[in-house]
């Protein structure tokens, strides 16, 4: 009689118990270096203080706030990368380490097109770290102001679409305002279509921001032809209209989705554009040095 094969179990299990412990080895290689990467993140923010005690006593943190320098570090960044991570993401960690440091003095003020979960306030996070305290405005108009009163310490504004254009109302707010543009934020954009049961054919209406249903106009047009298009003052806005009925739905960012509570994403990235993006500005009072790697902005009226 024929002996009867293995089963296939025995021999997992046993692979399984040979790899265990150099699972356990890696595992506890990698919780060393953790160790030293908290380690230094914390010897780095004690030097920072230092920095911050050479200035001496300065009125605000925008004070001790260079964009010049944090664009420096940047690039440094980028120049000893040699993988596996990519130059977006070891930017972003060490964005995000500048920001945290800079808090320790007092955090940044910064003001944006509101509310919560905008594509401006994405952009404040790209640029200034989550450590920034954001504060989320009504209009443009009213980012410009609070950066002039000093109530902000910097604003982000929309200024380009490379779909749409310019956006007029940022660019007609420099006629009268002295703030100086002190950096840009390019931002991909990719919008969604949010609902709160994530059925299509229950929409009857869409909330959204006249830019965002110009950038997604095919898609409704192939796919919503008949369905009632209501212009808000954001994403956010329409986003948060949208939570409170289950015919209605928003374009938003998938952000917006999450702070309104829109986690049924019917379809995303319906812009016509697969590149879109928006090019934001970083308002100030303040005209700050060069990094050695700027761009000059002409704006023609």
């Amino acid at each position: 009689m024929a002996s009867k094969p293995k089963k296939p179990a025995t021999k997992t299990a046993k692979l399984s118990t040979k790899a265990a412990p150099m699972l356990a080895d890696v595992r506890a290689h990698i919780d060393g270096i953790d160790r030293q990467i908290q380690g230094l993140i914390a010897d780095r923010a004690a030097y920072a203080l230092q920095v911050g005690k050479a200035k001496g006593k300065l009125a605000a943190a925008v004070d001790y706030y260079r964009p010049e320098r944090e664009a420096q570090v940047l690039r440094m960044v980028v120049d000893r990368n040699e993988g596996p991570l990519s130059d977006e993401v070891l930017v972003h960690v060490f964005r995000e380490i500048m920001s945290a440091c800079l808090a320790q003095q007092e955090p940044l003020k910064v003001g944006f097109l509101g509310p919560e979960g905008t594509f401006s306030q994405q952009a404040v996070l790209k640029h200034f770290g989550r450590s920034a305290h954001g504060l989320p405005l009504a209009s443009i108009e009213e980012v410009f102001q609070e950066v002039e009163n000093g109530n902000a310490d910097f604003g982000v504004v929309p200024v380009e679409n490379s779909g749409q254009g310019t956006i007029q109302v940022t660019l007609d707010m420099f006629l009268t305002s002295n703030l100086k543009i002190c950096g840009e934020v390019e931002l991909r954009v990719h919008q969604y279509l949010l609902s709160r049961t994530g059925r299509i054919e229950d929409i009857e209406r869409i909330y959204s921001h006249p830019q965002s249903f110009a950038q997604t106009s095919s898609w409704l047009r192939a796919n919503l032809p008949k369905v009632e298009k209501i212009p808000v003052s954001s994403n956010a806005e329409g986003a948060r209209r949208a939570r409170n009925s289950d015919d209605a739905a928003a374009i938003a960012g998938e952000s917006a989705g999450h702070v309104y509570g829109l986690k049924k994403v019917i379809m995303s990235s319906i812009q016509d554009d697969a590149d879109n993006t928006t090019r934001f500005l970083v308002i100030g009072r303040n005209i700050f040095p060069t990094s050695g790697h700027d761009r000059t902005s002409v704006l023609v009226f």
